[in-house]
């Protein structure tokens, strides 16, 4: 990627970074007196971040490589994948700042197609991964609690969306989605002529991903289940993080109550994703979820706080990632 891209990418993160720590609805005051009551915890939080994106990374890879010697190395595509995060935190609508910049960032490595292919791919198996951890706590919260005929309701209905949401990838992964992508966007208003135009001047290059979009599926089993398997981790071991500042304020819960937590908490923050880092959802995303759990709703929102930090913290360790390390390659 040329320098001025990048810095684009860094000037909006930075802009936005200094927009939200304006905006932070707490006292600076109070909200240090609330980092130290996390004392030693804190550290082992912002240090449990390492370990989940080394794992999203790996998951990665593995697409990119597809069973064979990959031209690019797996610290930077650990790089890649940090900086490609802290883009989506701070982008409304999510996947809009950070997946381009993964694309642009690989097409030296990889050229064009593949770069875009292979970013397509793990932004699927991301998402196709939500849905799997949404419906697996569904099975464990019917296994953890009694079940009253309201809460039976919610869960049955976000099984039916997450087994449907499911179903939807699936078709995805094995025909491709690129193509079926610019066909619903010539559909929208606004955006009609564009996707025509897309359609007209790229047909070739937007069959060729989807034809390696379904390669994975079809021919490379172990690719595809690995980087779900990889995904699904990431996802438990983040709930780390929840019982880690949970137990700053309380020994009363579980591991198995804070991926609970963290799965109805996400469910939330994800039907607001037009807002930059879910403002708002994930608050009260946990206050709901440890409220349900029989906790405090105050220990919630701290929670929340807590991770609010986490993720300004790593943002701002993306953006620093931009402009390290870089290597001048010609595109393919």
């Amino acid at each position: 990627m040329s320098s001025k891209f990048r810095n684009v990418f860094l000037v909006f993160g930075v802009l936005v970074v200094v927009i939200m720590l304006f905006s932070f609805d707490m006292k600076y005051d109070e909200l240090w007196n609330n980092l130290k009551r996390a004392g030693g915890y804190l550290p082992l939080v912002l240090l449990l971040w390492l370990v989940v994106y080394f794992i999203n990374a790996l998951s990665w890879f593995v697409i990119i490589r597809g069973g064979k010697p990959s031209p690019v190395s797996f610290l930077r595509v650990y790089k890649f994948t940090v900086s490609g995060f802290a883009l989506n935190y701070v982008t409304p609508v999510g996947l809009m700042g950070g997946e381009p910049y993964r694309i642009m960032e690989l097409t030296p490595y990889l050229g064009v197609e593949r770069a875009t292919s292979s970013v397509i791919l793990y932004v699927m198996m991301h998402i196709f991964s939500h849905f799997c951890f949404w419906l697996a706590s569904v099975f464990l919260y019917l296994f953890m609690f009694p079940v009253n005929m309201f809460m039976a309701i919610i869960l049955g209905l976000i099984s039916a969306l997450c087994l449907f949401l499911i179903m939807v990838f699936v078709k995805g992964y094995r025909h491709g989605m690129a193509v079926a992508f610019v066909r619903l966007c010539s559909h929208i208003p606004y955006l009609k002529k564009y996707a025509a135009r897309i359609a007209d001047k790229h047909k070739d290059k937007l069959e060729t991903i989807d034809k390696q979009v379904a390669l994975l599926h079809s021919q490379r089993k172990s690719s595809f289940y690995g980087a779900l398997s990889l995904e699904f981790l990431a996802r438990i071991v983040s709930c780390v993080e929840v019982w880690l500042i949970l137990n700053v304020l309380t020994t009363d819960v579980s591991f198995l109550g804070c991926i609970l937590i963290v799965a109805f908490s996400s469910l939330l923050a994800n039907l607001l994703f037009f807002m930059p880092m879910q403002l708002g959802g994930r608050e009260g995303g946990f206050a709901l979820a440890v409220g349900g759990l029989s906790l405090s709703g105050a220990y919630g929102v701290y929670t929340a706080l807590i991770t609010r930090v986490r993720e300004l913290f790593w943002i701002v360790i993306g953006l620093a990632l931009m402009k390290i390390g870089n290597i001048k390659k010609t595109d393919n």
